[in-house]
């Protein structure tokens, strides 16, 4: 990993690991951490080739625990495509125990795993995404176990936030409070139409505490976000592709799954791309969004610095030249 650390005073930084020459002292680029790397990607990926294929590793805090968040790996030309299944059937994927320590788990795993380039985020519970908050559960509470829960959701969330690959959410039904806020988290968005959508805790005299009130404003604007948290407004797709809130939206099909086939329809166009080349454009936008321009063009240098040695970067420039399709294996 490289950093970039402030060590003392507003000039003083430290630029370790990252084979560029440091900023001009006027560039603004002070105080900045930057999580960076190339070995993001192992050797011998398998060429895109074959018919598709699907398994599924379950990830479990504890086997008496029923499976409520699950992993399935696509395979064939579909391989590098990951699927986050959420499947609490009964509770309607609501944010419980039991389901937020299972998503926990699995995505603490994914961090780690090279082989995946993009995850999709679906439901397989008919007609809901997620509804959010197990109210039942809630309601057991005292107000600091309360508080801690929620926190415990916040952390998983900038979890979500955190992955290195890009993300997609598929909402094919309800997303609502917290569901709302485990899309948010996702780089990209899908939804049926016919989905409904939107941060309702006002509604429950609440606030949205799971990040929210910090990410829909970053997603549709300042003004639009107060107005959908004020009023707990709920959005079906449509308009939330107007506002901004997703990135595609399409009419439901008769299997119920049409966003989560918009989705994989997305995962495929980002699929045959360099793995490392999007991991690191999706760093540079995610940090520099955070900070003013010059610091966030000192962010793009040492992300783009990151790019240059890596095998991935010459065979793109052979597939250009010999006019083929280039064959990435994330070195």
């Amino acid at each position: 990993m490289s950093f970039l650390r402030r060590l003392t005073g507003p000039r003083c930084v430290v630029w370790r690991g990252l084979g560029v020459t440091p900023p001009d002292s006027h560039d603004g680029a002070v105080g900045l951490i930057l999580r960076v790397g190339v070995a993001l990607m192992p050797g011998g990926g398998r060429p895109l080739t074959g018919h598709t294929r699907t398994h599924t590793r379950r990830q479990h805090t504890d086997p008496a625990d029923p499976v409520e968040v699950d992993l399935k790996r696509l395979d064939g030309e579909d391989t590098g495509i990951a699927e986050v299944l959420m499947c609490r059937h009964k509770a309607r994927n609501a944010l419980g125990h039991v389901f937020v320590s299972q998503m926990r788990d699995l995505v603490s795993a994914l961090s780690h795993d090279s082989a995946v380039r993009v995850v999709i985020f679906r439901s397989l519970v008919p007609g809901v995404f997620c509804a959010g908050a197990d109210l039942k559960e809630r309601a057991q509470m005292n107000n600091v176990e309360s508080d801690l829960f929620v926190h415990g959701l916040r952390s998983l969330m900038n979890q979500i936030a955190s992955l290195p690959m890009p993300t997609i959410a598929a909402m094919d039904g309800f997303a609502l409070g917290g569901g709302l806020e485990l899309a948010l988290a996702c780089d990209l968005r899908t939804a049926a139409h016919s989905a409904q959508m939107g941060l309702i805790e006002t509604t429950r005299g609440l606030l949205p505490g799971a990040g929210g009130s910090q990410r829909l404003p970053r997603a549709v604007g300042i003004s639009l976000a107060k107005e959908l948290i004020f009023t707990g407004r709920r959005v079906g797709g449509q308009t939330a592709l107007e506002l901004g809130l997703v990135n595609r939206a399409t009419e439901q099909n008769q299997t119920g799954d049409a966003a989560y086939r918009e989705a994989l329809s997305l995962a495929r166009e980002i699929l045959p791309q360099a793995p490392i080349a999007v991991r690191m454009a999706k760093e540079a936008m995610n940090r520099g969004s955070e900070v003013d321009i010059i610091s966030g063009m000192a962010i793009e240098r040492m992300c783009y610095a990151q790019v240059i040695p890596t095998r991935d970067r010459q065979e793109g420039m052979a597939a250009f030249i010999e006019k083929r399709p280039a064959q990435y294996t994330g070195e």
